[in-house]
């Protein structure tokens, strides 16, 4: 059979997206969606989303790594699937659909490709040494460092989310450095287990964690500069709890076609 798809990305942050409003494709076959994930052998992605219909929602919104894994929110992803939503006509300004770690509010603009998505409130954050870990929909390690640009992030990122702490459930490995009035990040992602373009909420957690780190309460805006362009996120800090999350960027349609399933 013929399945049509779309490719997103988002700040570098590739996914394959399918209409599956009809449910006419069976996502549960890991190997199979690897495949497609699959930059030589396959259409090639950071990870592959089905936008579905969900009562009292929009749309929901189901996304795997390209392990072919069923994966925790991504925030880029979140965004580029907005975008889609608006492209098949679902939606005009704003959204609210359901993914996997809750509901989730969006806007978007006129042109379709700039989109803020409203994250999960956060509470928690522990420390690790000198790292941060908290979780803004998927679990992240951030950790400041200096020279970033040329931090070997495959390697040392690889060792985080392997040790024995991190191992069995993964942990998504942000290193940062301060740059202008905001940050420099690097992301080592699980699922995809290689450092990515970006990553919506590796930049969420780095804002929300230098936030805590610095004492910054009130509205706050933290402009990301990543690998693939460049992000920013919103926020309100009472002093315990970050509320009213948004992360921002671009989100655009790089392509479509079929591909023989």
């Amino acid at each position: 059979m013929k399945q049509a798809f779309y490719k997103y990305q988002g700040a570098g942050n590739d996914f394959i997206l399918i209409d599956n409003r009809l449910q006419q494709f069976n996502h549960q076959q890991p190997e199979l969606i690897a495949g497609l994930c699959n930059r030589r052998f396959g259409i090639g992605g950071d990870g592959i989303m089905f936008l579905q219909l969900k009562e009292a929602f929009d749309f929901e919104m189901v996304y795997y790594n390209a392990d072919g894994k069923p994966s925790s929110m991504c925030g880029n992803g979140g965004r580029c699937i907005v975008a889609f939503a608006k492209f098949l006509g679902l939606i005009e300004k704003e959204t609210n659909f359901l993914a996997v770690d809750g509901p989730h509010y969006a806007t978007i603009s006129e042109s379709g490709d700039w989109v803020s998505l409203q994250m999960i409130n956060v509470e928690t954050i522990k420390h690790d040494g000198n790292a941060f870990v908290l979780n803004t929909g998927s679990p992240h390690y951030v950790e400041l460092v200096e020279d970033l640009e040329h931090k070997n992030v495959y390697r040392d990122g690889f060792a985080i989310r392997n040790n024995s702490v991190y191992q069995q459930d993964g942990i998504n490995v942000n290193f940062i450095e301060p740059m202008n009035d905001g940050y420099f990040v690097r992301t080592f992602e699980r699922g995809v287990e290689n450092e990515t373009y970006a990553c919506g909420t590796g930049v969420t957690a780095v804002a929300l964690a230098m936030a805590k780190h610095q004492n910054k309460t009130g509205a706050v805006f933290t402009p990301i500069k990543v690998l693939g362009g460049n992000l920013s996120v919103k926020f309100n800090y009472d002093g315990t709890v970050f509320t009213d999350i948004f992360l921002e960027g671009p989100a655009k349609q790089v392509f479509s076609g079929e591909i023989e399933i």
